[in-house]
């Protein structure tokens, strides 16, 4: 019989640790970063979780690519941590409240911040973690 998990035994328990402590690091985060004083004029706490978390995973994927590593320490970090870390769904619902609410400059400024930046903090960190 086939595994469901296309995985070697017992990665997807590491996945789930991981995506549990990711959540948890970006509930504490996005806590604090809510009650900045700028919290209400624009969506920060997601914009710097989505740009923090494309960094420590294009770091973390560079830095893995000299040395070995075991495809549950990937996992884990990769798709458990970082995936539990980083929001697309938050991204895209704060978006859409602030076209609803009729603030298309903000909503697209929004959007192209946390594209840009993203992919460039993704760029730095796999420079920084070369071998």
């Amino acid at each position: 019989m086939t595994p469901l998990v296309p995985f070697p035994s017992g990665t997807v328990l590491w996945v789930a640790a991981g995506g549990a402590l990711g959540a948890a690091i970006r509930f504490g985060l996005g806590e604090v970063l809510r009650g900045s004083p700028y919290a209400d004029r624009f969506p920060w706490a997601t914009l710097v979780i989505n740009v923090t978390g494309a960094l420590v995973l294009g770091w973390f994927m560079r830095w893995t690519s000299g040395i070995e590593v075991t495809p549950q320490v990937r996992a884990f970090v990769a798709i458990g941590v970082c995936g539990g870390y980083t929001t697309f769904s938050t991204f895209a619902l704060e978006n859409l409240a602030l076209l609803q609410g009729g603030q298309v400059a903000k909503a697209l400024l929004h959007a192209v911040l946390s594209v840009v930046l993203s992919v460039g903090a993704a760029w730095l960190g796999w420079t920084l973690g070369k071998p």
